[in-house]
């Protein structure tokens, strides 16, 4: 029997750490290779970690709702263990499990083997600070909270319990509403080894009717990826129309028949995907990120699709090596991922490896918008509504107004690599991709 390594997969080239949401298992549990072990989640996706082995679990490092850095030993699993069990008694299995369980430790970081607290100063994760900032909770009132998690950690639910408490306790433990005359900060080393600074600041009063929300934790985490896209890249959105009007004939005229015959109905999502990788294979350059003077351009063309959640979040699963499959297999890719996304069934490498992204605002409504890039690509396109509206063609008999179907389509960039000629550039070989459709295309 040997101790196996249970460490925090990699979860995306952006994605540096993830939240452990729930474990499944406990110490001494049984567990079978492939078997769930954890919940954990990032801003992107909430996932399940299987266990590499099959055993007996040996120990767990962290609890839940801390932050764990990508590559992180987070439970050590005697492997073989699981086909001893049988034999072992119960009592014997009972007294193993407590032992352990005072052997559990929290996370410290490499460069930090002291305790949890270090000439009085509390350690705290980022999810506990992220909490008390947003709430106005003070240095000095974050000390004051009692810790239920290892070491006297607070944790998300001691926080969470103080706020909602707070209100009613005593004169002697109530916080301070006014604002002090002068503001100071505290700086806490957190577990990702970066300071981080929280101001005695008072709680915000509401005045009028309102409706107080309180940002879920994908919301959250969304927000600051949104946040930390615009002030990485700089950001210039270019737009064309196009007349989709033999795209949309020909889906009108083939759906019935693809659907009885594959299996899957056909949505304009992978019409549009098979445009952008062919206007990719043009202008490569539109498939890269930036590495700090370095440009890495991807050859693997892996196209994210924007997807709504039933909770209005959005998500991001990945087509990979889109550019290796015809028309039925996008098709057939599109629809998988989007139905995982909406059932909360996508796995972390879905989500992985994206170098373009393309987002339906038309599916809303839309007839425009103005995307922000998703980290580390360096460009996003968005699709609007497809209407109908008169529009003057050119004929050998001379000009004549028709019908037509026309979109409105724009492509955000980063400026820092991409200049205007060459993001409308791309964007036009994308609408001439669109308008030039064969209507007559076998599929």
């Amino acid at each position: 029997m040997s101790l196996v390594d249970l460490i925090m997969p990699k979860l995306g080239e952006s994605i540096m750490e993830a939240t452990i949401l729930k474990w499944h298992k406990k110490v001494g549990d049984k567990v079978a290779q492939d078997e769930t072990v954890l919940d954990i989640a990032t801003d992107k996706v909430d996932s399940e970690v299987p266990s590499t082995t099959a055993g007996i679990i040996e120990e767990i490092l962290f609890a839940e709702n801390d932050v764990v850095p990508i590559g992180t030993v987070i439970v050590k699993i005697r492997s073989g263990a699981a086909e001893n069990t049988a034999s072992t008694p119960a009592l014997a299995k009972v007294e193993y499990e407590e032992a352990k369980v005072l052997e559990e430790i929290p996370y410290q970081p490499t460069n930090n083997t002291a305790d949890n607290s270090v000439n009085g100063i509390r350690f705290y994760s980022p999810l506990v600070l992220n909490i008390a900032q947003s709430e106005g909770i003070s240095m000095m009132d974050l000390e004051k909270i009692p810790g239920t998690g290892q070491d006297g950690r607070v944790s998300k639910k001691d926080i969470l319990a103080f706020v909602a408490n707070r209100g009613n306790v005593s004169a002697n433990n109530q916080v301070v509403a006014a604002a002090p005359q002068q503001s100071h900060q505290a700086v806490v080393i957190t577990n990702s080894q970066a300071p981080a600074v929280i101001a005695n600041t008072a709680a915000t009063v509401y005045s009028g009717n309102v409706e107080i929300i309180e940002m879920d934790r994908m919301r959250k985490l969304i927000s600051k990826h949104m946040t930390d896209s615009v002030a990485t890249s700089a950001h210039v959105t270019s737009f064309a129309e196009c007349d989709v009007t033999n795209l949309v004939q020909w889906r009108e005229k083939i759906k019935k028949e693809f659907e009885k015959r594959e299996g899957e109905k056909i949505t304009f999502t992978p019409l549009f995907v098979e445009a952008v990788v062919k206007s990719l294979k043009k202008y490569p350059m539109l498939s890269s990120s930036v590495d700090g003077d370095k440009i890495i351009v991807k050859k693997d063309l892996n196209i994210g699709m924007a997807t709504a959640l039933p909770s209005g979040n959005l998500i991001v699963p990945v087509i990979k090596n889109a550019d290796q499959l015809n028309l039925t297999g996008l098709c057939k890719q599109v629809n998988g991922l989007a139905n995982a996304a909406r059932n909360g069934k996508l796995k972390p490498d879905d989500t992985t490896g994206g170098t373009f992204t393309l987002t339906n605002v038309g599916t809303f409504g839309s007839i425009m918008g103005t995307p922000i890039i998703n980290q580390p690509q360096v460009a996003i396109m968005a699709v609007g509504a497809i209407k109908k509206r008169p529009m003057v063609l050119e004929t050998p008999q001379g000009d004549v107004i028709a019908i037509r179907h026309m979109m409105y389509v724009s492509l955000s960039y980063d400026h820092r690599i991409i200049d205007g000629a060459l993001g409308s550039t791309f964007l036009n070989a994308v609408c001439k991709e669109l308008e030039n459709f064969d209507v007559n295309r076998n599929i």
